[in-house]
């Protein structure tokens, strides 16, 4: 039997969605994007090597769980849906003064944790509807 779902299970699934979507893009320049992609010459990929490759496998396998676990548990209309609640939750605190709407690093970070919860609530959804519901998700695909 699997062990009960915590507040602390949930944290790690966030942790790890921050990792992935940080180490991926990040307004500080510390982030794949800017190691691998933003600093190739416009002229090609001369700048481009295995390290940087490797690096990019990695983090496009971790995307694909985490895109996949999310899907596959909130549905598309669940992610759907979740991306418009935080967007127009985003757009409220802009709106309202709330969330500085003329500082691109503060709405790039608020975007980032977006990104990061939708991802970890997509891999904790399952668990979370048992708990609430009673219910239990199976994947009987072969």
């Amino acid at each position: 039997m699997a062990a009960r779902f915590s507040a602390q299970n949930f944290l790690l699934r966030l942790f790890a969605a921050l990792i992935l979507v940080f180490a991926t893009y990040n307004p500080e320049g510390y982030s794949y994007y800017h190691w691998a992609i933003a600093k190739l010459p416009e002229t090609g990929l001369p700048g481009f090597d295995v390290l940087k490759a490797f690096v990019g496998v990695v983090l496009l396998i971790g995307w694909v769980i985490f895109l996949r676990a999310t899907l596959h548990s909130l549905g598309a209309i669940g992610t759907l849906l979740a991306v418009a609640f935080f967007g127009t939750l985003l757009w409220l605190g802009t709106d309202r003064g709330i969330i500085p709407s003329d500082s691109q690093r503060a709405i790039s970070y608020i975007v980032l944790l977006i990104i990061s919860g939708v991802l970890a609530a997509g891999m904790s959804w399952s668990h979370i509807r048992r708990r609430i519901t009673g219910q239990l998700d199976v994947d009987n695909r072969n």
